[in-house]
């Protein structure tokens, strides 16, 4: 072999090393570049609340930018499904919530998978909802609803912000574990779904528990039950469903984020544990309490046993129910 030809091939060898070793070094020196958290709702809900506390505190530790953007749209499936189609390297990153395992299974021609299609990397927070009653109703107790609603199918009616909503969803699967049925009057927000349940215009309906309770003490509404596996410290003296005896009615609403599947562990592990410090903090913590959310981080094999106990929960009471959003 000539001398150019070895020279060559030693340049070559030099040159493919360089390459090799400046492609780990990329690996190993996550994040890079900027971080991009897709909130898949519009700006002022709970999920966009949760990024923007995270999001400054994260490009803090990481020392890159972390932008949010809200990217709305059929009940939160444009966001996700933009996320699932994005680059699995950990610059695109899920602020979701269990409305994506709902609105995954309401709509036709969903183009994601909401379980196979994506790395979880930490629970962010949960918000828990109460049932309600307007006292006009004459309801002091979850019994006495039940007993009416047994007795007079639909003539009690039910209001949320909208079909597919947590809050139309939990009444939902109330009604199938009390073996209940009561009309469902959907509203298009919040705004006026509360409204209306405060005048009497609908009966019954699931709140937040920090806005159901200040309704509850000034008298214009009654608490029945409260949809979390416990009681919650804003209002210890509501018992949950299943202290009532109606099992399975654990309705927390959940906020957590996610990466597209494929993402490798190194970089799931490595925001899972600076998204964890930050929501252990005390100043996120009472941020987070004032929105009406109890921050409580989680290992990503935690995240991802709820999503696969929640995703056929859910399913089952859509499927059975025949709710659809299309």
């Amino acid at each position: 072999m000539g001398w150019i030809n070895r020279r060559h091939l030693a340049a070559s060898a030099a040159a493919l090393m360089a390459t090799l070793s400046l492609g780990a070094a990329a690996q190993g020196a996550f994040p890079a570049q900027s971080i991009k958290i897709i909130v898949p709702f519009t700006p002022g809900t709970g999920m966009d609340t949760i990024a923007r506390t995270v999001a400054p505190r994260l490009s803090e530790r990481l020392g890159q930018p972390v932008v949010v953007q809200n990217q709305a749209g059929a009940s939160g499936n444009i966001g996700a499904d933009a996320v699932a189609k994005s680059t699995p390297d950990g610059y695109t990153v899920l602020m979701g919530a269990n409305t994506m395992l709902m609105a995954a299974q309401m709509y036709n021609n969903v183009n994601f998978d909401p379980v196979k299609d994506f790395s979880s990397v930490s629970m962010a927070a949960y918000g828990s909802l109460m049932l309600v009653a307007n006292p006009k109703t004459g309801f002091k107790n979850l019994p006495d609803l039940i007993k009416q609603a047994q007795a007079r199918p639909g003539a009690i009616s039910f209001g949320s912000p909208g079909v597919g909503t947590p809050h139309h969803m939990a009444m939902e699967l109330f009604k199938l574990e009390s073996n209940t049925f009561m009309l469902h009057v959907p509203y298009r927000g919040s705004a006026g779904y509360t409204q209306d349940l405060l005048s009497g215009e609908v009966n019954v309906g699931f709140l937040p528990v920090h806005v159901a309770q200040g309704f509850v003490k000034s008298g214009r509404l009654v608490a029945l039950a409260l949809g979390s596996p416990k009681r919650h410290p804003v209002a210890p003296e509501v018992p949950t469903f299943e202290e009532l005896g109606v099992k399975r009615i654990d309705v927390d609403l959940w906020y957590a984020f996610f990466v597209p599947s494929k993402t490798s562990p190194e970089v799931v592990a490595r925001l899972n544990t600076e998204i964890t410090a930050i929501l252990r903090q005390t100043d996120v913590k009472e941020m987070l309490g004032k929105a009406g959310l109890d921050a409580v981080p989680s290992t990503p094999a935690e995240l991802t046993g709820i999503v696969a106990k929640d995703y056929p929960r859910w399913g089952n009471v859509i499927r059975t129910k025949k709710i659809s959003a299309d």
